[in-house]
């Protein structure tokens, strides 16, 4: 693997900084950080990483740059890809990579044209517990699945988070911007596409920001009749020890396993992985790590080389949270206020 020069254009989220400690420990260099908003962040990330900041993007996209890292406002990543197709840059975003239909039919011309690859941080896929529960599910220890479960509550931290944010014209919302996530496990765990969505999207706090969910409970159909369960909230407490203490439950013709990706509570930061089987007792599952990082991923795929994620995933993917945003019945309950 040959060293590149990448750089950062839109610095919305820290989830940008997964990509950019992953590139640097490949051997890669970065040429900067272009962030016209954000610049509390930006500095951050910059310091944190030892790299420049720089107003002037056109120099993050001179011939010496192979491939553009992304965290700009959710609605705004398409602009990014379009101007890095437009340059022959590669590109990895944040999710979401769009926020609404039509902004999936431009993803999907910038990928039909081919002239360079698109990543998305997917990032579960290379958690070492979802790793070895997708590698348990792929050796047939709990069978044929029946059912998926997901939980992902979310810390909100409301003081904390950008006006774009609470918008889901810009964000994409909570089914669009988290569940994003469990779609990609789903179709990834069982090998197979979905057929069917329904489900509830509910809004019972902060009046002040009219377009804001702050739950959503999905029930999806793949195709051999798995059916799974997804649900998403922004009601981690506070004083929680992480984001939020998420969980993925498979059951199986021949057993049952439960991830408790964030750990037990009496556990707290360690992931935990139960497997129970018709053959063996339940267990605690020694943890395997993914072949090699997101980024390292990102950079076979620009090589021609096998890869954990396809343009197919993030398409499919994509296309599944755009039409399950579209398909979800809303519920407006009485609007109290967010605790402080």
């Amino acid at each position: 693997m040959r060293a590149r020069q990448f750089a950062i254009i839109g610095c919305q989220h820290a989830h940008i900084g997964i990509f950019i400690s992953e590139m640097l420990e490949l051997g890669h260099t970065c040429a900067g950080i272009y962030e016209d908003e954000n610049a509390e962040l930006a500095q951050s990330i910059a310091e944190q990483y030892g790299i420049p900041v720089t107003g002037d993007i056109e120099s993050l996209l001179g011939e010496s740059v192979d491939v553009v890292g992304c965290a700009s406002i959710n609605n705004k990543k398409i602009d990014v890809i379009e101007l890095c197709e437009s340059r022959g840059k590669h590109v990895m975003v944040d999710k979401p990579a769009v926020t609404c239909a039509k902004g999936l039919e431009r993803l999907k011309a910038v990928i039909r044209r081919g002239r360079i690859q698109v990543g998305m941080l997917l990032t579960e896929r290379f958690h070492p517990a979802i790793y070895t529960l997708k590698r348990r599910i792929e050796q047939g220890d709990l069978g044929d699945i029946v059912t998926v479960g997901m939980r992902k509550p979310h810390r909100l931290d409301a003081a904390r988070r950008s006006e774009w944010f609470f918008s889901k014209e810009q964000s994409g919302g909570i089914v669009v911007d988290l569940l994003v996530h469990d779609f990609d496990l789903l179709r990834w765990f069982t090998g197979s596409e979905i057929e069917a969505i329904d489900g509830y999207m509910g809004k019972t706090i902060l009046p002040e920001h009219e377009t804001f969910y702050n739950t959503a409970s999905l029930q999806v159909v793949m195709e051999g009749s798995v059916v799974a369960q997804l649900y998403a909230d922004w009601h981690t407490p506070s004083r929680s020890w992480t984001w939020g203490d998420g969980r993925i439950f498979v059951t199986g013709t021949e057993g049952f396993a439960e991830l408790r990706l964030q750990g037990d509570p009496l556990v707290q930061d360690a992931a935990v992985l139960i497997q129970l089987t018709n053959d063996a007792p339940a267990a605690l599952l020694s943890l395997e790590q993914p072949p090699w990082s997101i980024s390292a991923d990102f950079i076979r795929r620009m090589d021609g080389q096998p890869s954990m994620i396809s343009h197919n995933d993030i398409l499919k993917t994509t296309e599944a949270t755009i039409l399950a945003d579209g398909l979800v019945n809303v519920i407006h309950t009485q609007e109290r206020k967010l605790r402080p």
